[in-house]
């Protein structure tokens, strides 16, 4: 598989990344070493976690993730050089108590202590790719749509969060460093705070990116473009809704085994709304008039958009990560992609 470098790195990087949110929660730990070899073998380089995961998030499965991965890794000696490791620090609490007692605040020494905890549980010294999963400040995300001033709370601020990330650079202990859930303005304040203070730069953003949710469209996408950082693309799929599995019975359908089927609180998540689901059935309807899978169409488009250094799949079985890969080579016709920006135009992104 191609590799591509990612923003002003030189982390060079499958065009396809291995998510593992679903690791330890709907994928058990032999599963888990199945897949990642598989992924490997397939040409993926590129592994993001996070010290939260699995989703959803519980306080018993608090960062299991990251230990199936480490002991994946710890089985597989030379193995650990030839992949980009990634992972995230939780922001501020969202209810996950058990996350540095729920506070709501992201200070230096936790950045700095969740990266060692992160580099124990994954039995690694380096970790390529460190982000801060979501930001600090009050920011419209995970569903949110309006930003409000009156919610800003005093919080550690970027610049004090970039010494931090600096400390763990000099110490050897992370080679690059990247953002999530973020919006132009973070990644222009966190770059130019960068550059005028010699902190270390992003390199990446990781936002959802998909059919049903083009936010990044808005002017992330220039903001991103001018700085040089790489966009992760997370949820190409819309956490399942873009694979046809729940056109005809919805989220009620017994014989469906996805998150939004399985877990009551995705329900109440974005993805889950009326008009979400009703999008993606536009959009699964136009991918099978065009002889295309639904889930070929949809990664067919993330994939080749411009915008996109990796994009983040999730998988729970190889016949998944199978057809995720395989879609790559799909090209699609001017004609249908003209087709798919105008549906967009008419129902915006539902799933924001």
């Amino acid at each position: 598989m191609q590799s591509t470098t990612l923003g002003r790195s030189d982390l060079s990087v499958s065009p396809i990344c291995l998510g593992t949110m679903t690791f330890g929660e709907q994928v058990d730990e032999a599963a888990t070493h199945v897949l990642l070899d598989h992924a490997v073998a397939r040409g993926i380089n590129f592994i993001d976690t996070a010290e939260m995961y699995p989703v959803p998030a519980r306080a018993d499965t608090f960062s299991l993730t990251e230990s199936f991965i480490g002991r994946w890794l710890a089985a597989r000696p030379g193995l650990r050089h030839k992949i980009v490791l990634a992972t995230k620090v939780a922001g501020p609490a969202r209810g996950y108590n058990w996350i540095r007692e729920g506070s709501a605040d992201l200070r230096a020494h936790d950045i700095v202590q969740a990266c060692e905890d992160s580099l124990r549980r994954l039995q690694t010294e380096v970790i390529d790719l460190y982000q801060i999963h979501w930001p600090n400040r009050h920011v419209p995300m995970f569903g949110g749509l309006y930003f409000d001033p009156a919610k800003d709370q005093p919080v550690t601020g970027m610049h004090e969060q970039l010494e931090a990330l600096q400390q763990l650079l000099r110490a050897g202990k992370v080679r690059h460093i990247g953002l999530s859930n973020e919006t132009p303005y973070g990644v222009g304040e966190f770059v130019r705070l960068a550059e005028q203070h010699g902190l270390p730069r992003i390199v990446s953003v990781q936002n959802p990116y998909s059919l049903v949710n083009r936010v990044v469209d808005n002017g992330l996408d220039e903001a991103l473009h001018r700085h040089g950082v790489g966009l992760l693309a997370y949820s190409p799929l819309g956490f399942g809704t873009l694979t046809g599995k729940y056109d005809a019975q919805g989220l009620l359908d017994p014989a469906q085994r996805g998150r939004l089927s399985v877990f009551e609180s995705f329900k109440k998540q974005r993805w889950a709304r009326p008009e979400s689901l009703a999008a993606a059935q536009r959009y699964n309807a136009l991918a099978r008039a065009h002889g295309l899978a639904p889930t070929q169409m949809a990664l067919a488009w993330c994939y080749t958009r411009w915008c996109v250094a990796s994009t983040i799949i999730g998988v729970t079985s190889q016949a998944q990560l199978d057809e995720n890969i395989e879609a790559r080579g799909i090209t699609l016709a001017p004609e249908l992609l003209a087709e798919i920006d105008k549906i967009r135009w008419e129902i915006r992104d539902p799933a924001q």
